[in-house]
């Protein structure tokens, strides 16, 4: 069974950071595309960024520059590293994983074939 445990959201004031991570298992790690989109209640989910089975990444425009998507596949994690953060990235970030979709578009996706149960960022101004 695919589980994804995400920490490390929290509270930071603009133009801080924050470093989410996702513990996961259940699957052949180093094989998938993973992850990470956001959602804010009453909007719809927004990809933030990608990183492929070969170490590839992508970044939704809105996010790249600022964010680092890295996973180490020893310890099956997955890292987001968030800098320069603004009230706009104010959302729940779920880490993903998906095996069918191309990785480069599911970067600016919302739809992931697992997802973990979220960490909340909030950045205030």
């Amino acid at each position: 069974e695919t589980q994804l445990v995400e920490s490390g959201g929290g509270s930071v004031q603009a133009g801080g950071s924050l470093r989410l991570s996702c513990a996961a298992s259940g699957y052949s790690f180093s094989n998938y595309c993973m992850g990470w989109f956001r959602q804010v209640p009453g909007k719809e989910r927004e990809g933030v960024a990608s990183i492929d089975s070969r170490g590839d990444k992508t970044y939704n425009p809105p996010v790249k520059g600022r964010f680092t998507i890295s996973k180490d596949n020893a310890e099956k994690t997955l890292v987001l590293q968030m800098n320069s953060l603004t009230p706009a990235d104010t959302a729940k970030y779920y880490c993903a994983v998906d095996n069918f979709r191309p990785c480069w578009v599911l970067a600016r996706s919302p739809l992931w074939e697992h997802s973990g149960q979220g960490t909340q960022v909030t950045v205030s101004s």
